[in-house]
């Protein structure tokens, strides 16, 4: 398929040929996980957005309520179709989101828009409902010295206090979309087994999860990575349960989610400008930017329903108000910020 992309590129070596750029670009993933893997990019692609979540948590200084629902309202209007608003934790461990509550009653709701929030435990889950939250998540790992940095508790304790919620979610008709943290890396463990990310997901995905986002928390994966975990996962759970969570550390998020959409991944979790990190992994940057994604996406002629315009305008009003540059690539180029 001659993309954007390979247009670009054949115009600087003109002697290569769209079949000959299709075979290199794929050439790392083919060894990873076997040629049978590699299927046709997706005709579109569902954006789940964390920067109102994932994004802000990490931040020092406490955001106003009302700059949280203004952000929320402007990616709603650019066309997102899931945006993670906020969580349900103990102000105690996140005083970013101690305002829950408020943001989930002062944001206006889009027809269509999906507003889920993490709920770590029981507890949680029962004020996100309270609160009108129709769709929650909850947040695993697949190493277990993370678990006990992130959670206090082994993945096995994690994933028995995750049933309560999954439990509790079925009867009250709330759906769930699961979790799974350093699938590439950790930052107390190193290389996590694509084995062990596989059963977490496996377990999230039997429990009533239903869609399993494989998080490279800390940014240190690559293409041939990604394809081997993918591989293990797919063995476990349904591709089109899955869905990616890329950070950005090593520049490598965008050559991960393509090979993700490679071997048939629709769904793709970015922040806008690029916020957020890990509060429990040293030096872990942003997720990649959802500018970034959406432009990638809409060069490879796949759909998002998302307004990059809107999108950027929203990227640009959060960095002023934080006072920081945009990390995104795309609106950088853009002079935006």
């Amino acid at each position: 398929m001659a993309t954007v992309a390979m247009r670009v590129y054949r115009s600087f070596c003109p002697s290569l040929s769209t079949r000959s750029i299709a075979l290199r670009s794929t050439t790392t993933v083919a060894r990873a996980v076997g040629v049978s893997a590699i299927k046709a990019l997706p005709e579109q692609v569902k954006i789940v957005e964390v920067g109102p979540r994932d994004g802000l948590q990490n931040e020092k200084t406490i955001v106003p309520t009302e700059v949280k629902i203004r952000l929320i309202d402007m990616l709603s209007e650019a066309g997102l179709p899931v945006i993670e608003a906020t969580s349900f934790v103990s102000p105690k461990w996140v005083p970013q989101m101690a305002d829950q509550v408020e943001v989930m009653q002062g944001i206006h709701r889009r027809p269509g828009v999906v507003y889920p929030v993490l709920t770590p435990n029981l507890k949680g889950f029962q004020a996100a409902v309270k609160a009108g939250a129709g769709e929650v998540a909850i947040f695993g790992a697949a190493s277990e010295l993370f678990s006990k940095k992130n959670i206090n508790c082994s993945v096995e304790e994690s994933l028995q206090r995750f049933e309560e919620v999954t439990k509790a979610a079925k009867e009250a008709g709330v759906p769930v979309r699961g979790y799974v943290s350093c699938v590439l890396g950790c930052p107390y463990e190193g290389k996590v087994l694509p084995e062990k990310v596989a059963e977490v997901a496996k377990r999230l995905y039997a429990m009533g999860c239903y869609e399993i986002s494989l998080g490279d928390t800390i940014g240190v994966g690559t293409a041939g990575g990604m394809g081997e975990m993918l591989a293990a996962v797919m063995r476990e759970v349904p591709v089109d349960a899955l869905a990616v969570h890329c950070h950005d550390t090593y520049g490598q998020a965008l050559a991960n989610i393509l090979v993700a959409l490679q071997m048939g991944v629709s769904v793709v979790d970015s922040s806008v400008a690029g916020l957020g990190g890990c509060p429990y992994a040293q030096g872990a940057s942003g997720n990649v930017a959802t500018e970034d994604v959406v432009y990638m996406l809409h060069g490879l002629g796949i759909r998002t329903g998302v307004d990059l315009a809107k999108l950027m305008d929203a990227g640009a009003y959060i960095c002023r108000a934080l006072n920081r540059r945009t990390s995104s690539k795309v609106a950088q180029a853009s002079c935006k910020l």
